[in-house]
């Protein structure tokens, strides 16, 4: 099948091509996709989109115009698809529903460590010959106690290794996971884990439910001085709230690798560019503050499994088989 890859860069183009070992025709665009670009997919019976490409309603139906009937996801996160656009337009949408959940658990316990231990500030000052300890100073993890916010395979293999760490474990779901269960954490509302944690480390889906949970009332729940962790989605927090509690010391570390408005800045080189978010460029002011662009996911194993799962998903369509990773637009009319 003819597929048009948007959003593509060196490596997706590498891991892609491996993988599909001249099974279908990849044509890779770098744009991202919207609904300017959308003319690209002219001609193409599938569209492969990453997590920063536009699929609202305009879109999905500039492409099912085009000739589009498949949308293959390079993600597990689908919430930037209006799902009853392409029900309505007979697209069928598939996804990565994992890759390797190792990758992002093992990036939100380095960036723990990292604020903690406040490697990145140790880093430049040692490069610049200032070997002072002043300002460095952090804490024992062990014995520590970590509100892991969503228990499912990535926020229990982060609860596993913090329980390596010797870490008390609380948890937050609404299905208690028992592997977790088995470390000994305990599960508990909301409000009472956020006032019991010394860390809180996010890994929940963004759903209506879990929009700006982290916000102003949340906040004001914490125990002063905690860290706060999220390597989900960016609109799990309120940033303007969160900037609030940084400066009122309520929130003593924060580290992101997602933002809510990451859309017109990760993944992209912007460092001769003036950035116009003034509520991100807040952010970076803080020197309790770490920020990766979107990197939690990005090792060699979770790149090769996205790549060969998406191949995957193809092929299935292309032989007119149900994928497993494909979602059920019909549920919406529900």
């Amino acid at each position: 099948m003819k597929v048009a890859v948007f959003s593509t860069k060196s490596y997706d183009r590498t891991f892609l091509t491996a993988a599909n070992d001249g099974q279908h025709e990849l044509v890779f665009f770098e744009p991202r996709l919207n609904l300017e670009t959308s003319v690209l997919a002219a001609g193409f019976p599938v569209v492969c989109a990453f997590v920063n490409d536009s699929l609202d309603a305009k879109t999905l139906g500039a492409i099912a115009q085009n000739g589009v009937r498949l949308l293959a996801l390079r993600s597990a996160g689908f919430n930037h698809v209006d799902l009853a656009a392409a029900r309505d337009l007979g697209l069928t949408l598939v996804r990565v529903p994992a890759y390797s959940p190792y990758a992002v658990a093992e990036h939100a316990v380095a960036m723990i460590l990292s604020l903690n231990r406040k490697i990145h500030r140790a880093y430049n000052r040692v490069r610049e010959g200032n070997f002072a300890l002043d300002g460095l100073l952090g804490f024992d993890l062990h014995a520590k106690t970590v509100g892991i916010v969503g228990t499912g395979k990535i926020g229990a293999l982060t609860a596993k290794i913090l329980h390596g760490f010797g870490c008390r474990l609380l948890g937050y779901d609404v299905s208690p996971n028992p592997d977790c269960q088995a470390l000994g954490m305990e599960y508990m509302a909301l409000p009472e884990l956020l006032a019991a944690c010394d860390i809180v480390s996010l890994h929940c889906p963004l759903i209506p439910e879990t929009y700006h949970l982290i916000g102003a009332e949340a906040i004001e729940q914490m125990k002063p001085g905690m860290m706060l962790i999220n390597t989900s989605r960016g609109q799990l927090i309120d940033t303007k709230a969160v900037t609030k509690g940084l400066k009122s010391g309520k929130i003593g570390y924060l580290g992101l690798d997602v933002y809510e408005q990451e859309t017109d800045l990760f993944f992209e080189d912007l460092s001769n560019q003036v950035i116009q978010d003034d509520v991100f460029q807040r952010l970076l002011t803080f020197p309790n503050v770490l920020i990766t662009g979107h990197q939690a996911f990005f090792t060699e194993e979770a790149l090769q499994n996205i790549a060969e799962t998406t191949i995957g998903n193809i092929t299935d369509f292309e032989r007119g088989r149900t994928s497993g990773n494909q979602i059920d637009l019909d549920r919406l009319k529900k």
